[in-house]
């Protein structure tokens, strides 16, 4: 129990409150042919993720990275690199947005 005016954040319930801030802890992006994809919101990127992004040269290899697995059947669904990346920028942009305005819950 936290003392009273001292500040004590509930660690569980700071994810859940950013979480439910930015739309979850992925971002889902659908192709014209209907088909979701999805990778780790930028809040919510593991670090190991983040460096591989930050090193990755060019939009292509970012955007492997940021889908892994998914890359190929991107590709065929009719995704790029420049619009996963376009996609991407939208997320951390909306995210900055959303942390400025937004106060975690204590508890």
């Amino acid at each position: 129990m936290s003392k009273p005016g001292k500040a004590r954040y509930r660690l569980s319930a700071v994810v859940a409150s950013y979480e439910d801030a930015v739309g979850g802890s992925e971002v889902e992006v659908e192709t014209d042919d209907g088909k979701i994809y999805k990778f780790p919101h930028p809040l919510f990127t593991d670090d190991d993720t983040a460096k591989a992004i930050d090193a990755a040269e060019g939009d292509g290899a970012k955007a492997r990275v940021l889908l892994g697995d998914q890359w190929d059947a991107f590709v065929k669904s009719g995704g790029d690199a420049n619009g996963l990346m376009l996609v991407y920028v939208a997320a951390r942009s909306e995210m900055q947005d959303t942390l400025g305005k937004h106060r975690p819950t204590k508890r």
